[in-house]
């Protein structure tokens, strides 16, 4: 095992939980001084922290305290958990009622990673599993959310990111993409017609935390010859209605019930 550890990496690991066990405020020789370090050692390891976000300077101590970057992972792990305690009950039931295979994702780092999956009695294989990334523009699960983020950081997402086309299907225009997410805003759920896989068809949901973001989502995903209209809109339904049960038990209230 010990082969296989990147030291700078591990330094870098021990820099962040000496805060948690010495106190909120470290200078640069005190960290090196607890750690064993060198000065020169440490403060490489701590300008990179700094620089990524998890470690910021006081502008007048000089000491370093934990940053923001490690309250937005904090954040994006919390609220998985409690999503996945809260939807895996009403997952077990789509599957169930629908005989499909269900996905829960959550947005991280302009991906979406998902963190639930129950596959239905028939069989299908698709690329997903649990902990895998996948891309926002031609996912349900990541159009669903997509959609839901500002102006400002959807045209950010579509400049920086490469639209890859992994099928004939997927959209690679930044101008479509976003006529295409306007129109989930309307009708409320997000449609994967053959855009990451050919033969799958997806329906997905947002889902609203009690701040009304859309950070996570919930889906269905059926072979296209099994998803005829009269099976789609089946699957809408109750994917909607579970992402609206999903966002009431974080707290969402939407407008129409205020």
């Amino acid at each position: 095992m010990t082969g296989k550890i990147i030291q700078s990496v591990d330094r870098a690991i021990d820099i962040l939980e000496l805060f948690m066990a010495t106190g909120p405020e470290l200078s640069i020789k005190e960290i090196s001084e607890k750690l064993g370090l060198s000065k020169s050692t440490a403060h490489g390891i701590i300008k990179t922290l700094e620089h990524r976000g998890y470690l910021q300077q006081d502008p007048e101590s000089l000491k370093y305290r934990l940053g923001i970057k490690l309250f937005e992972l904090g954040n994006v792990v919390g609220s998985s958990m409690d999503i996945r305690k809260i939807a895996s009950p009403l997952i077990r039931s789509l599957v169930e009622e629908l005989s499909e295979t269900v996905h829960l994702a959550v947005m991280e780092r302009e991906e979406v990673v998902y963190v639930e999956k129950l596959e239905g009695p028939r069989t299908l294989t698709i690329y997903s599993h649990v902990g895998k990334r996948a891309p926002v523009h031609c996912t349900g699960v990541g159009k669903a959310i997509l959609a839901y983020q500002s102006n400002e950081q959807i045209d950010r997402m579509l400049a920086t990111e490469e639209l890859v086309a992994h099928t004939k299907h997927t959209l690679t225009d930044a101008a479509a993409v976003k006529e295409h997410l306007n129109n989930i805003r309307e009708n409320g759920y997000a449609v994967d017609d053959e855009e990451i896989e050919l033969g799958l068809k997806c329906v997905a949901a947002p889902i609203f935390d009690h701040q009304g973001n859309v950070t996570a989502s919930i889906s269905c995903s059926a072979p296209k010859v099994r998803a005829d209209d009269e099976r789609f809109a089946e699957m809408v339904g109750k994917i909607t209605a579970a992402a609206s049960e999903i966002s009431a038990a974080l707290g969402y209230r939407s407008p129409q019930t205020v």
